[in-house]
């Protein structure tokens, strides 16, 4: 076994908690003495023991003189738990092996520094790539004080999400949409514009039921109301309106009433002003949005660069229909080099269906 294989390991463990640290990092951990794995950890929810801290709680007396594998620099600084790096160093850690730094300013690389200056040996950078992506929420939103956003529509070959009458159940299949349902699991919050709140009447619930998804519906003129599907069953304190001033005062005091968060959010030519919009969610500890549509909201996030990644579920079928509703509307590009490019593209089929992953170029 090599570092990379514990390593490995440690991320395999990180994962288990994918869709439940946030807005926390996952982070996975393993304790080696003797060429053997000794304890293993991961962190499992935000306020919860940290992945460092379990490992080190299972091993006690037998940590002393071992090697630990951590997928993220142990933090240095008082949150929520205590300093990790404190623990390492009490338990007698011989040596740490950490996968990526912390990029959070608070502890960038200030744990490496104690632990090095308490003789304890570091190796750092282990699986760089694969460890920024299941955490590219985290990063993002420590980086840039914004949520990680993804985008996903089902669609034909011809591009068509929806007839022209609005119809749209259903273009893939049903083993695509279940995948699509579980991808919820992965995010805190779910939009969607008001048009498709209307019209497909959705919840908008996670696969899991026990996650407490934020619903996001952006609705200008708060044309939705409260009798629709999503607030069946929800928290209204889970459930973000974002809207402007153009809608009734009377309306929003209505739902204010009812527990729902609503914002009033500066207008803009195509509606909600969604930058101004995402920066509040931030701020309200959202780090990771997935929109779902329709077109134009998808298109509004486009065009405000506010998309990371894109993730389209392509249908063997074609509408041949110039007023059937496309994916992705309101860009208006006049020359086809001004496209928006996306980038490492991963493919994978579901059933007859086609599901193409991949990043926005050049955003950030």
């Amino acid at each position: 076994m090599t570092d990379y294989d514990y390593m490995r390991m440690a991320l395999a463990l990180a994962l288990r908690a994918k869709g439940k640290t946030s807005p926390n990092p996952l982070v996975g951990a393993v304790i080696v003495k003797n060429n053997k794995v000794i304890a293993q950890g991961f962190h499992r929810r935000c306020g919860a023991d940290h992945a460092e801290i379990v490992a080190l709680k299972k091993a006690k007396e037998k940590a002393r003189g071992a090697t630990l594998y951590v997928t993220l620099e142990p933090c240095s600084h008082i949150g929520r738990t205590p300093p990790c790096v404190d623990a390492v160093i009490r338990n007698g850690i011989a040596k740490v092996v950490i996968g990526m730094i912390d990029p959070n300013p608070v502890n960038n690389g200030k744990s490496v520094a104690r632990l090095r200056r308490a003789g304890i040996g570091v190796k750092v950078s282990f699986l760089q790539e694969e460890l920024n992506k299941i955490n590219e929420s985290f990063i993002k939103f420590i980086k840039y004080k914004m949520p990680f956003v993804v985008v996903k529509w089902a669609q034909t070959l011809d591009g068509k999400m929806a007839a022209r009458t609005g119809q749209s159940k259903w273009i893939t299949s049903q083993k695509s949409r279940n995948y699509a349902h579980r991808l919820r699991n992965d995010f805190d919050a779910i939009m969607v514009g008001a048009n498709t709140a209307l019209r497909d009447n959705p919840r908008l619930n996670a696969a899991d039921k026990k996650k407490r998804i934020k619903k996001i519906i952006a609705d200008t003129y708060l044309k939705i109301s409260l009798r629709e599907n999503l607030f069946k069953g929800a928290c209204p304190e889970n459930i973000i309106v974002a809207t402007t001033k153009k809608a009734p005062a009377k309306k929003i005091n209505e739902f204010r009433k009812k527990g729902v968060n609503v914002i009033i959010c500066p207008h803009v030519k195509a509606g909600v002003d969604l930058k101004w919009l995402f920066k509040e969610l931030a701020r309200q500890g959202i780090t990771s949005v997935l929109i779902e549509g329709g077109s134009k909201i998808i298109g509004a996030a486009f065009k405000a660069k506010l998309v990371d990644k894109v993730l389209v579920f392509i249908a063997p079928k074609i509408m041949g229909d110039a007023c059937a509703l496309s994916s992705v509307s309101g860009l208006s590009i006049k020359n086809v080099n001004g496209a928006i490019r996306l980038k490492d593209l991963f493919l994978k089929e579901i059933d007859k269906d086609i599901l193409i992953e991949s990043y926005v170029h050049g955003n950030r």
